[in-house]
């Protein structure tokens, strides 16, 4: 036995010498990531290369340009954007719409995949390429090529394209821009960001000339400002010849103009602004503590001040928290902490902000200065501290076994930061492994430390206030500028303590059910889904995938929903299951659970949909345990918390309170009054007082009806599991929940489209712009194979709107149809088409639309353009093949509508199955003139291109 001691003790100290001699050294620089392959071409292009296998055949090809609006001249407001847009009008090998024709018929959508932006220092290019063909890829490098060097860019297509840029500045008018346009002068202190927005004036989009454009490009589109990224399933090394072979050609200017760094000078004296405007859907205050540079990491070290940084995220967002969560909480949200300025180049501030809430803006601004004073003073607790730790942790830990099924979408990103910022790119492996070694070893005091850093106690501070016209009370003068920096300096001066906080078990339950049993299995070797009964009568359908690596989907279905209750229970039962998530479960809170829970990667919600009852979860699979018991839980031993109700009910109302200030959101609201009828069982948005009749015990007992008892339900499971290891983990946790009577029948409250024809105007806005919505719907006798046709219809119709309504005739920038094919309650379909535009133009947008509607009812789809969506139908579908929602959402209709799970195999032939004259039809039946209501936005009488009110 001493012998086994004196062994065990030399073996330890080997492993602590060991230790100590890999422990990282601080100073030692982050290596790049090997995954990675990284070059520069001698006329100074960068290029970045990764193979990557998700989804197979595609590759993300992205084209960055260190350049945008803040490079612009005096003349050229706007015209960095303005040349984005020609990027798709005409280049060297396409002639104008040739491109987008040409990546449409490959499966490429204009908009969800082809798109492009535009910032204060950036344009960004973005092509997926499908290559299942290998001429794909060769022909979107000739792509990337032409927008870095080979725009033609004449006189008419920029014209042309004036308009179009006009609508999009018009369709993004309102509240949103207003306030920007009060605020960015005050964020930008004074630089060069402040008089350059990427979309520009109407002045300079309408009357800049041509040749502004033309010198933008030539100036900044250059290959020292660009770098060429290809993501997917590539070859590394035949991908770095194409970029040779491309880009090798670029020539510098043989003057170029110096790229200015643009930096914000520091904040001076105190500012401060309140912005009052009667379209604010929400009062909002932010505290901006301090700016500053930083340079981008690159050591060791720099990675272990970033892990502190993030644990100090976490610690104030959980405080915070907490106190939204207390019966009469001081705001409806709020967060404090460092971010990056969204403009200029390694820029950083610390701020606070809140949604101001029922106590208002003084005990908002009084809350957030305190609790900073409060972490500044008093830093944080032990367990807190752990609960950072491990939540910090816990991603790293999924980061790494998720890699190998990363969607290549998700990747370029980085790569975009490490060309325009620099600083180390280690890769998730490398940094992970990092972080496990250093993040036990930051103490507390470290962390408190760097609160008193980044806190100042004494510097001026930029207050901004915006909120809706309506926040001041009748007979009292609105608050200005210097009444809100001398609330902040009251504030400031109060006295704070230290919190006690306590510790909580670590674990979620600290009893386990006896296990009940499985008592029939049966695996469909096709789907391979496997299904099981329980002891209990709970059926269980498995597919375990390994589409995404250690990540687990569960959905538990049953017909129901809050429409089985009676009409007169509608306002009760609406908001239960939100009553009921937010005061927890068990002997748990909200912000109970979110320690308990640490390091846990899940998600959990119950939740009472219009027809259907849902328990749905998700979680990383070493957590599907901690998913499992949450749903217990939630069935078995509901919380009741009156504070928490009364925080609910007070931070739901102050929500919703301003909500119709928006007129998009009043002119949603009467639309879905005048489709239906103004049925006296729609759920129309709610409003304070819907949130203020709550009666916490009606609510819970109602919900109680139903989601105390798991009978009828099917659990379904998608991801990375194994069957084998799941079902004892079923059979604790699922077989043992209670089965206790309750219906299994889905009630149709008649709910229809009002039929004929209704067009109705509203007037709201203090903008010009306006929106014209078409609904087609009503009733018909279900089949599934008649989805498709009307689906195919809904693409075709789409590129119609696209290639009519905004390239040929310049009349919106976005717009498009949508349509829905329903069962349940009963057999009914809807089209709705949504085409933002101005006033003026409305009549022009109604003859386009129907001139468009008619053409396919008479002469049914061009071939070329049923082709175009048929092939971008076929690549969603080929990647959708291996993605856990698509397969989940397929085993859902299964137990809801008896769909056959084995039609998720079988998509690609109802795709080819469809014919022109089967769109032809489907717009005949289901585009009805003589069956729609129409919708018509338009701004209030009087209105103008309204200002806000600053101080």
């Amino acid at each position: 036995m001493t012998k086994h001691l004196r062994l065990s003790a030399l073996l330890a100290s080997l492993l602590l010498a060991i230790s100590a001699v890999a422990a990282p050294v601080l100073t030692d620089r982050l290596p790049l990531d090997p995954n990675v392959k990284i070059g520069k071409l001698d006329n100074g292009l960068t290029y970045y290369i990764q193979k990557n296998a998700k989804p197979a055949q595609r590759v993300e090809l992205r084209l960055v340009v260190n350049a945008g609006s803040v490079q612009e001249d005096d003349d050229q407001r706007g015209m960095a954007h303005l040349l984005e847009h020609m990027a798709f009008n005409g280049s060297t090998h396409f002639k104008k719409h040739e491109l987008i024709a040409y990546l449409r018929s490959i499966g490429v959508r204009f908009g969800p995949d082809l798109n492009a932006s535009t910032g204060f220092d950036m344009t960004m290019y973005m092509l997926p390429i499908p290559t299942d063909k290998p001429e794909n890829l060769e022909q979107g490098m000739t792509v990337l090529e032409d927008w870095a060097h080979g725009l033609t860019l004449t006189d008419k297509d920029i014209d042309d394209e004036r308009q179009i840029v006009l609508e999009e500045k018009r369709l993004r008018s309102g509240y949103a821009r207003r306030s920007l346009a009060a605020i960015l002068p005050k964020l930008a202190n004074g630089s060069r960001y402040q008089d350059r927005l990427p979309i520009g004036t109407e002045d300079s989009i309408l009357h800049a000339k041509a040749d502004a454009v033309r010198r933008f490009y030539a100036d900044w589109y250059r290959p020292d400002l660009m770098a060429v990224i290809m993501v997917g399933d590539i070859d590394p090394v035949e991908a770095e010849n194409m970029v040779k072979r491309h880009f090798s050609g670029l020539k510098m200017p043989a003057k170029p103009r110096p790229h200015i760094a643009y930096q914000l000078p520091p904040l001076g004296a105190p500012d401060a602004l309140a912005f009052l405007d009667q379209e604010a859907p929400a009062n909002n205050v932010q505290l901006v503590y301090s700016t500053f540079g930083r340079q981008p990491g690159q050591t060791v070290g720099d990675l272990r001040d970033a892990l502190v940084r993030r644990m100090f995220s976490q610690l104030m967002a959980m405080r915070l928290g907490r106190l939204t969560q207390i019966a009469e909480p001081p705001f409806v949200a709020g967060t404090a902490g460092e971010s990056p300025i969204p403009f200029g180049l390694h820029q950083y501030s610390f701020s606070a902000s809140a949604t101001v809430g029922k106590a208002g803006v003084n005990a908002a601004i009084d809350t957030l200065v305190q609790e900073n004073a409060r972490a500044r003073q008093f830093g944080f607790s032990p367990y807190d501290l752990d609960v950072a730790k491990r939540n910090l942790l816990g991603s790293y830990d999924f980061a790494v076994k998720s890699r190998a099924t990363r969607d290549s979408a998700a990747i370029p990103g980085e790569f975009i930061r490490h060309f325009r910022t620099g600083g180390a790119m280690p890769g998730v492996d490398v940094e992970a492994g990092y972080a496990r070694e250093l993040v036990p070893t930051i103490t507390l005091d470290e962390v408190n430390a760097y609160a008193k850093t980044i806190i100042p106690a004494t510097a001026p501070k930029l207050v901004l206030y915006t909120a809706h016209t309506n926040s001041v009370a009748a007979g009292q003068a609105a608050p200005t500028g210097a009444d809100l920096l001398t609330r902040v300096d009251t504030a400031s001066k109060l006295p704070v303590a230290k919190l006690e906080e306590k510790a909580l078990p670590a674990n979620l339950m600290s009893y386990k059910p006896d296990p009940g049993s499985i008592t029939a299995q049966v695996e469909d070797k096709v789907t391979g889904v496997t299904t099981l009964t329980l002891s209990n009568g709970v059926k269980v359908m498995l597919k375990p995938t390994d589409f995404s690596k250690d990540m687990v989907q569960m959905l538990a279905v049953r017909p129901g929903g809050r429409y089985a209750y009676s009409d007169a229970e509608k306002s009760a039962v609406r908001f239960a299951s939100d009553v009921q998530k937010a005061m927890g479960v068990g002997s748990y809170s909200p912000s109970d659970l979110q320690r308990v829970l640490a390091g846990k990667g899940l998600a959990y919600n119950a939740a009472l949909g219009p027809y259907n009852d849902t328990l749905s979860g998700n979680s990383r699979s070493g957590d599907l345990e901690a998913v499992l018991q949450m749903n217990y839980l939630t069935i078995t031993n509901p919380r009741r918390d009156e504070n928490l109700f009364r925080s609910f009910v007070t931070r739901g109302a102050e929500a919703v309170r301003n909500r119709s200030a928006s007129p998009e959101a009043r002119f949603a609201e009467a639309r879905t009054r005048t489709v239906y009828g103004d049925h006296p069982l729609l759920e129309l948005p709610p409003k304070p007082e819907d949130f203020e009749k709550i009666n916490l015990d009606r609510s819970q007992n109602l919900l109680r009806a139903r989601l105390s008892s798991a009978r009828g339900m099917t659990f379904i499971f998608v991801g990375d599991f194994e069957v084998e290891a799941i079902k004892p983990l079923l059979a604790t946790y699922v077989a043992t929940l209670p089965v206790g009577d309750v219906s299994l029948a889905y009630k149709d409250p008649g709910i229809r489209q009002v039929p004929g024809v209704v067009r109705r105007e509203v007037k709201a806005g203090l903008e010009q712009k306006s929106t014209v919505i078409v609904d087609f719907g009503g009733d018909m006798t279900y089949s599934y194979p008649d989805s498709w046709s009307l689906g195919m219809l809904n693409e075709v119709l789409n590129l119609r709107i696209t290639d009519e309504l905004r390239e040929q005739q310049k009349l919106i920038y976005s717009g498009g149809s949508s349509v829905r094919y329903e069962k349940i309650p009963s057999g009914r379909y809807g089209a709705t088409i949504v085409l933002p535009t101005t006033p003026d133009k409305v009549a022009k947008v109604e003859a386009a639309l129907w001139g468009e509607i008619e053409k396919l009812q008479t002469d049914g789809p061009q071939a070329d353009d049923l082709n175009k969506v048929k092939q971008a139908r076929l690549q969603t579908y080929r990647r959708a093949l291996r993605e856990n929602g698509y397969w989940m959402n397929y085993l859902r209709l299964n137990v809801l509508e008896g769909l056959d799970p084995h039609e998720i195999l079988n998509i690609d032939k109802r795709i080819n199955g469809v014919t022109a004259d089967d769109v032809k039809a489907a717009a005949r039946r289901y585009l009805d003139r003589k069956n729609h209501v129409e919708m018509v936005l338009l701004p209030e009488d009087g209105a103008v291109a309204a200002v806000g009110k600053p101080d």
